[in-house]
């Protein structure tokens, strides 16, 4: 993993995570108060948000990072190269275990942990998953 700023990123890796910042601003987080937004780019270099959805039944809850990659798969795109996720947490934010393994369904090849203070860390799939379900 590397540790890096949100001004070291290349524009594109830059425009990803501001378009999580700009999901996450959708959140619907009345139970847990933790709002996440979440980016992902196709190889065409489309770009689709998602963000965290809560319920009073916290297994109904869908996390941000799987809602931008559903929102991608329903506009039929299926060839995912980037993710980003962020939170206001201190340190960078980690995906769940769900949504890890539905980044490796999807095979993405980058993904950053951001924060809202431009705190990245960039990872691989295999850094993240070491031992997801194989496909």
């Amino acid at each position: 993993m590397q540790d890096t700023h949100l001004a070291a990123l290349s524009p594109d890796l830059q425009m990803l995570y501001a378009a999580a910042v700009v999901a996450r601003q959708n959140s619907y987080s009345p139970y847990s108060h933790f709002a996440v937004g979440a980016a992902v780019r196709t190889a065409e270099g489309r770009i689709y948000g998602g963000c965290n959805v809560e319920n009073a039944s916290y297994g109904l809850c869908c996390c941000g990072e799987r809602n931008a990659i559903f929102a991608a798969v329903c506009a039929g795109e299926r060839n995912l190269e980037a993710i980003c996720v962020v939170a206001d947490t201190e340190k960078p934010v980690s995906p769940c275990g769900a949504c890890r393994q539905v980044m490796r369904e999807f095979n993405i090849k980058t993904i950053l942990l951001g924060n809202m203070a431009g705190a990245i860390k960039i990872c691989t799939l295999e850094e993240l998953l070491p031992y997801g379900f194989d496909l």
